[in-house]
């Protein structure tokens, strides 16, 4: 379908610009799927905005005829590596995308509706209240760790000075009203870990969120619901949890395909082997442990007897050979698909939210390595709040995470038993959260009726 084609009376237009990072574009464009997937023929369009080198990576991926790409110029060269220089890859992102991405709009054929600016872009409020067009702020983690953040924000003197350092900082987080002390302890971990210049910024962006007209985050209610009552108390507007926000829609698309397709080999190795005896492992796909504690994770799962399938992305070819016959280790795999199939009894994950969310999904327990930022909540929420897995106890030496073979040889085989009383207990409770989770996407759910609650806003905003 052609957007020109497309009479303008019927039509919501919508533009996503998120952050571009894949743990943010994957959420935003898997939201904007779902309001797709809600709205009646031609009654909403999506532009979705990406960087001219995310385009060249996500660009032909199938998509609804409702939603297409336009793309605006890269804030730095493709080929300066992020992780290198996050902090410069952040402000540079800030800074140099906000020009470009209002020329965008002004070449548009169809006026915007609506915008959905992820909270981590410092300019998407300001650009929408500036034409005059509403801005929901989308937000690709916890509830809980937004609120932290925010509640940090209130009560930091001089919030908008530069944080020249990390100790002044943290002087700031030894009370702050609404944060129990396990979160002010994380916190305090998040600002130690953080680069300032990167924290700075990301508190600016909290801080413009009262000025949105909506703010979604890609949770369910019933995951955090206090964080979600707080939340609503705090802002004027709309605050909807319209999670997960991960490509389940997908799921059921290929389930009605028949297998006669070709199948990935990691796919096949799956179904050949027991139900719940695959430890899964993927420890994400931004920043991740050196090469030397990969040695050692690929001695520990080695030893520990357990079978499993490994993501480690560039290392893979390389530890295929540590890890023998056990393991099947791989570049990349469909993780939902895998964490849905029946094999599969355990996720060792970095807690990013993204990853989270699928387990949950999946029904799946998880061994939680929290690497930075938001994980390390995360990380809590799994372990300590919902009980659906246990943590990678590990020590850090210098700026390494340290986990010798043995702890982890040791820890993997006890959390691989379903066998135990306490391994029952932990697949028990995550099959539980699986119910909680689909029973909010499934008709007349939280999730679903708050999709349903902000496209209606969206379209009466529309017809005024």
């Amino acid at each position: 379908m052609e957007f020109s084609s497309v009479e303008r009376t019927t039509v919501s237009h919508i533009v996503a610009m998120p952050f571009p990072g894949r743990g943010h574009i994957n959420p935003m464009m898997n939201l904007c799927k779902l309001l797709s997937s809600k709205s009646k023929k031609n009654q909403l369009l999506i532009t979705f905005v990406v960087t001219e080198e995310w385009l060249g990576y996500i660009g032909s991926d199938p998509k609804p005829n409702n939603i297409c790409f336009a793309s605006i110029p890269n804030v730095v060269p493709p080929e300066r590596l992020k992780a290198a220089d996050f902090p410069g890859f952040y402000e540079a992102v800030m800074t140099k995308m906000e020009a470009p991405f209002e020329e965008l709009l002004d070449q548009l054929e169809h006026p915007v509706d609506a915008m959905l600016g992820d909270v981590e872009l410092l300019w998407t409020i300001s650009v929408g209240n500036r034409r005059n067009i509403p801005v929901a702020s989308v937000w690709t983690m916890p509830a809980v760790f937004f609120s932290m953040l925010h509640h940090w924000n209130l009560f930091l003197p001089n919030r908008h000075l530069p944080l020249n350092s990390v100790e002044l900082a943290e002087q700031h987080v030894d009370h702050i009203p609404g944060l129990s002390s396990t979160q002010v302890a994380d916190l305090q971990t998040i600002i130690h870990e953080t680069d300032p210049r990167v924290l700075q910024l990301a508190m600016e962006c909290i801080s413009r969120v009262p000025k949105a007209q909506y703010l979604l985050l890609t949770s369910v209610y019933e995951l955090e619901p206090q964080a979600f009552d707080t939340l609503n108390a705090i802002f004027p507007f709309p605050v909807y949890p319209i999670g997960p926000a991960i490509p389940y829609l997908e799921l059921e698309h290929n389930s009605c395909i028949t297998r006669t397709h070709n199948i990935p080999n990691y796919l096949q190795w799956l179904d050949s082997h027991p139900a719940g005896s695959v430890l899964y492992i993927s420890l994400g796909s931004f920043l991740s442990v050196s090469g030397t504690q990969m040695d050692e994770i690929a001695a520990g799962l080695r030893n520990s007897g357990v079978r499993f399938l490994w993501v480690a992305r560039g290392e893979a070819s390389r530890l295929k050979e540590s890890c023998g016959d056990l393991g099947l280790v791989v570049p990349w795999c469909d993780q939902l698909k895998v964490l849905c199939h029946s094999s599969v009894g355990g996720f060792w994950t970095h807690c990013g939210w993204n990853s989270t969310l699928e387990a949950i999904f999946a029904g799946v327990p998880m061994l939680t390595f929290p690497l930075f930022l938001d994980q390390v909540p995360n990380s809590r929420l799994i372990v300590e709040d919902w009980k659906v897995g246990w943590r990678v106890n590990r020590s850090t030496v210098g700026n390494e995470i340290s986990v010798t073979k043995e702890e982890l040889s040791e820890l993997v085989q006890s959390f691989m038993n379903m066998e135990s009383g306490e391994g029952k207990e932990l697949r028990e409770r995550a099959r539980a959260l699986k119910d909680i989770c689909h029973k909010a996407i499934g008709d007349g759910g939280s999730s679903y009726t708050n999709l349903d609650a902000f496209l209606e806003g969206i379209s009466q905003s529309h017809n005024h």
